[in-house]
């Protein structure tokens, strides 16, 4: 177990939340760069969890793995590990102050159904409300439903960090969203909030493809008197075809060696590199330059940045 004994101050709590679903990769590496800078050079706590709210996904051995890498190349964490398997209880007794407070209704629309509804500017489905006010009777039948969040003419307005002033309304964008699923496990947008109000988290950096996701956070922070966080969203790496580093993807692995990567990590969040002759010798020397230099005003605003090979991908689907 990897911790870090120092007292910080308590007004700074970022963390890094992996999911277990395969070995970490450079898109995850750029993430928790940034994360562990931001609160290490603000004298804060960094928090790990892994989220693993979506068992089928996960991958026997996978945290152990991630664990080990994180290890490896030198991230240091506040605490125990922190694992949404092991947090039902938490995210139920959220999701039923919801319910009582007449928050969330029952949705029986299959995914061949909602295929038809419009898509919103941030490419997903917009929920057409078809339940509503209740479940239509041609659909009664159907013993598996979800549970989905009123948002109703919710306007949400927040300042990112690097990315500026962000809005969205919620009905027109998104729709009424998910918080418990057919299959009866929780959904991530409820799970990271209640997540994050557990861990005392005060500031989120993360990829900017999450940007989208924060609007509905927001949304039931404000449901459940959680309070609001700082959100930070770091550009993310692509491959040379312009898709997110993923596991689905073909995102390669992390390399044994970690200065590499982390150099590489380092260059595209819009640091400051050393000379080469004042390159670090290993890990721990590239963390303590790392969190004394780390400057957000120094990060790129895009969205997204190109990955360097040997970092990009081995091709699609590989894991």
């Amino acid at each position: 177990m990897s911790t870090r004994s120092a007292s910080p101050r308590p007004h700074h709590r970022g963390r890094f939340a992996p999911s277990p679903t395969g070995p970490l990769h450079f898109g995850s590496l750029v993430a928790a760069v940034a994360s562990h800078c931001d609160a290490r050079a603000a004298g804060g706590q960094w928090l790990l969890r892994i989220e693993d709210v979506d068992r089928p996904r996960s991958r026997p051995g996978a945290e152990a793995a991630i664990l080990a890498t994180l290890e490896h190349y030198g991230f240091t964490w506040d605490g125990t590990v922190a694992r949404q398997s092991e947090r039902d209880e938490c995210y139920a007794a959220a999701f039923e102050r919801l319910r009582a407070s007449g928050h969330v209704y029952e949705c029986a629309c299959s995914r061949r159904e909602l295929a038809t509804a419009p898509m919103g500017p941030g490419g997903e489905r917009v929920y057409p409300g078809t339940c509503r006010n209740g479940v239509p009777a041609d659909r009664r039948d159907r013993p598996a439903r979800a549970w989905r969040v009123r948002v109703g003419s919710a306007h949400i307005a927040f300042d990112d960090r690097l990315q500026g002033p962000q809005t969205q309304e919620l009905g027109r964008d998104v729709g009424d969203f998910v918080v418990r699923r057919a299959d009866g496990l929780y959904a991530y947008q409820l799970a990271v909030v209640v997540d994050d109000a557990l861990q005392g988290i005060t500031h989120v950096v993360r990829g900017a493809d999450l940007l989208p996701s924060t609007p509905r956070q927001i949304h039931l922070q404000g449901l459940l008197g959680y309070a609001p966080l700082s959100y930070l969203h770091v550009p993310v790496a692509v491959n040379a075809a312009g898709e997110k580093l993923s596991k689905q993807t073909g995102a390669a692995a992390l390399p044994k060696d970690p200065l590499p990567a982390l150099a590489a990590a380092w260059r595209l969040l819009g640091q400051r590199l050393p000379k080469k002759a004042d390159a670090p010798a290993c890990p721990a020397e590239f963390w303590a330059r790392a969190i004394t230099t780390w400057d957000p005003a120094r990060l790129p605003p895009a969205a997204e940045s190109r990955a360097s090979p040997p970092f990009a991908s081995t091709g699609r689907g590989a894991v």
